[in-house]
């Protein structure tokens, strides 16, 4: 497998920071977290984009995805999601992202209608994503935790241009096992995120194999090419230990579950 670090994990650190930090532990790739705060997003100018992408290669890291957090089964204007993801797909492609996230967003549970929603506004956007060489991955998150519930909102677009990404906590806590989840997700992956935790009632997030997630038996269903990334969810859980201090472990941690 191929290993990637999401700057989730280092919420606002120069980029500088993150590709040393990566470099030096051990991690070829990141997820590059496009939100307010961070220094990748849409507002950056031509030559902050060019010089963000210069400094990606000279690290020798690869930009596996570009994370945003557009919902594209929520209600609301279809013109405005498509403008928002517009801009992701183009801020992707100026950093030599392969890859864009997206959520589904459709409320509490799934619904015909949110898939509906959903599958309409990715045909719609494939197109431009094509153009611009980078795939859409709608993740198992929120409404549409499981690999299921995802895959048949991709059956409904049937574009190569969209596809998935498997978030193993959120298919564990959907009450899929590894096998129906990568079964389901398998036609349509992109990568794969991976942490760790002590449990439903406790998503502080853990070292790599510290906590309850079946990390193992995710891991061993996955082509040997596949990306697998550490998303550690530091904004959302200040308590829990600063993520520098635990990458070279997570690395080993991943780099001993090669076949």
């Amino acid at each position: 497998m191929r290993i990637a670090l999401s700057t989730l994990g280092l919420p606002g650190r120069p980029l500088a920071d993150v590709l040393r930090l990566a470099a030096a532990h051990g991690w070829s790739g990141l997820e590059l977290r496009c939100a307010p705060g961070e220094p990748i997003h849409p507002a950056m100018t031509g030559a902050e984009r060019r010089a963000a992408a210069r400094a990606i290669a000279s690290a020798g890291i690869t930009p596996v995805a570009l994370t945003g957090y557009a919902g594209v089964g929520a209600p609301g204007h279809d013109l405005t999601l498509f403008a928002e993801v517009r801009d992701q797909l183009l801020l992707a492609s100026d950093l030599g992202a392969a890859h864009l996230r997206v959520f589904l967003r459709g409320g509490d549970v799934p619904t015909a209608e949110a898939d509906a929603r959903a599958a309409f506004r990715l045909t719609a956007l494939a197109d431009s994503a094509d153009t611009l060489g980078v795939r859409i991955l709608l993740e198992t998150h929120d409404s549409h935790r499981g690999g299921r519930d995802v895959a048949r909102v991709l059956d409904l677009v049937d574009h190569p241009s969209v596809g998935a990404l498997w978030d193993v906590m959120h298919t564990h806590l959907a009450g899929e096992s590894p096998p129906e989840s990568f079964t389901a997700l398998a036609p349509y992956l992109g990568y794969v995120q991976v942490k760790d935790i002590a449990g439903p009632d406790d998503l502080t997030p853990l070292p790599l194999g510290a906590g309850v997630l079946p990390l193992d038996a995710c891991l061993r269903l996955l082509p040997a090419d596949c990306w697998v990334s550490w998303e550690y969810e530091a904004p959302w859980f200040p308590s829990a230990p600063p993520l520098p201090g635990l990458l070279a472990a997570g690395a080993r941690f991943l780099a001993s579950r090669e076949a």
